[in-house]
């Protein structure tokens, strides 16, 4: 076994050593735990007796209780307890023994099961002259009955006694024994350790020498330093076959610089056509966010045209159908083109109309617009979907009066535009969690945007969109006070240079 320790692969050595290791420390567990197990046992033991004999004690007391309990009572309750209770220590009194090879404990457990008896017949004749009405027939027996439970009490308790100190004797002894074990186990720990050290140092330094010799050449070859001598190989182990591989390695090291340049050609590009990948999916995404739509609005505002029908004449169901037309016409031509902000005004004017109709007149809207930029092309519905959020969320469970404001002007690089209502406001967690949206969290987004009288584009969609659209990340912004404080929305679009 030293020998192939010493010279075997690396394989056989690690599993020598580990086979003979993990069987020192096996065996010596297995000794320690028997051992340990067996004085655990032991000591369980030593007072199982005094707890017996407790037990009895108890036992004895409660049947005695239940006996005068029903004689003052003659209630079926305390029978019955009193039959349980007779029947448990009489179980008790049977199983009476001792492991004490003393004959005063032998003699004192024969008198307290021969009192028992008594005892028991005792109260049996109390409690069935009891049944039957004979008073001084069960006051003569209780009476004998309670002398004969006070010297059965006696001697229980001068047992016990006795038996604690014999098995207080017998603890010491486990006591001074399990000491010696636990000097024994440490003694045995350290012997082990002492030895898995020693062996693993011995096997360790076969390994990592040439190891060591292997590092340093290695450390010149990745330093640019090809004239080196070769390792010599002296084993014929793991180690020897990675030394042959490493000289094989440095001949051919330049053949291998060749091969890395081509694979970084081939690699710079395969990242052109991923970023090419990346542009088309850019595309796809845009073109599926814009394809949002929820037909709920649709049946809800035609509900609400049919219901103007119905109540007023027909020229305001004509404007209001014609409004309600422009809308939806305006939805399906965005899917397929951009369009411009005098488009995306003149849409929000149109949501607002049905709006009014639709919840008679109550929404104030108000416009302050530059007319040097409604010609700037933008990303279709990204006015509308933030009115409506401002209505749904902001205004419409409000108890004063609520107003939602357009603000479009222009500075020298963009075209900063406002959306304001004097609404519900937002927490901040509120606002963080809508702009932190991604276009592939479409769950969340809809959970927290659509509702039965939404376009199903909300705020996270058009966040999303603005950020594929300008590649800009610093686009959307949301701003708000606190509760019944307000909300401003701010979209800013930077100038095409």
């Amino acid at each position: 076994m030293k020998k192939r320790i010493i010279h075997g692969s690396i394989r056989v050595r690690l599993v020598l050593v580990f086979v003979l290791t993990t069987g020192v420390v096996f065996f010596s567990n297995v000794f320690m735990y028997y051992n340990i197990n067996k004085s655990i046992a032991n000591i369980d033991e030593v007072y199982l007796s005094n707890l017996g004999l407790n037990e009895l004690m108890n036992s004895l007391d409660g049947l005695h209780e239940y006996v005068y309990e029903y004689l003052n009572t003659k209630s079926t309750d305390s029978l019955e307890n009193y039959y349980l209770s007779e029947q448990a220590y009489k179980n008790l009194v049977f199983d009476l023994k001792g492991e004490v090879a003393d004959n005063n404990v032998i003699i004192m457990q024969k008198n307290i099961k021969n009192m028992s008896e008594t005892y028991l017949k005792l109260v049996d004749l109390s409690v069935d002259a009891k049944r039957g009405n004979n008073i001084e027939r069960y006051k003569a027996n209780y009476e004998e009955a309670s002398k004969m439970y006070d010297y059965i009490r006696s001697h229980i308790s001068t047992l016990n006694n006795e038996l604690f100190k014999h098995n207080s004797n017998n603890y010491e002894i486990l006591r001074a024994s399990l000491s010696y074990l636990e000097i024994i186990t440490t003694s045995v720990l350290l012997f082990i350790m002492v030895f898995n050290i020693l062996l693993i140092i011995l096997v360790t330094r076969r390994i990592t020498g040439p190891l060591m010799k292997l590092t340093k050449s290695a450390n010149e070859i990745s330093a640019g330093n090809f004239d080196i001598d070769l390792v010599p190989v002296k084993s014929s182990d793991e180690v020897g076959i990675v030394t042959k591989a490493f000289n094989t390695m440095t001949v051919s090291i330049h053949q291998y610089i060749k091969k890395i340049k081509e694979s970084m050609e081939l690699e710079s590009q395969m990242k052109e056509k991923e970023l090419r990948m990346t542009n088309h999916l850019k595309d796809a995404q845009l073109k599926y966010l814009q394809a949002q739509i929820n037909p709920h609005f649709l049946f809800n505002t035609l509900n609400a045209g049919a219901q103007l029908a119905m109540m007023e004449g027909a020229d305001k169901t004509t404007l209001f159908i014609e409004n309600m037309a422009d809308f939806f016409r305006f939805n399906i031509k965005s899917f397929d083109q951009d369009s411009t902000l005098r488009d995306e005004i003149k849409l929000v004017d149109t949501y607002v109309y049905i709006l009014n109709v639709r919840f008679s007149g109550k929404i104030n809207f108000y416009k302050e617009i530059d007319e040097s930029v409604l010609n700037y092309k933008v990303p279709s519905m990204i006015l509308q979907p933030v009115v409506e959020n401002s209505v749904n969320y902001g205004i419409r469970d409000i108890d004063y009066e609520g107003k939602i404001c357009l603000k479009a002007l222009q500075t020298k690089e963009s075209i900063i535009i406002t959306i304001y209502d004097n609404g519900a406001g937002m927490e901040q967690k509120t606002i963080d969690r809508i702009l932190s949206l991604d276009i592939e969290n479409d769950n969340i987004e809809r959970e927290v945007n659509i509702t039965k009288d939404s376009n199903g584009i909300g705020l996270g969609n058009v966040i999303n969109r603005l950020k594929l659209y300008y590649n800009e990340e610093n686009i959307f912004h949301i701003h708000s006070d606190g509760p019944n404080k307000g909300t401003t929305v701010t979209i800013i679009i930077p100038k095409e240079d």
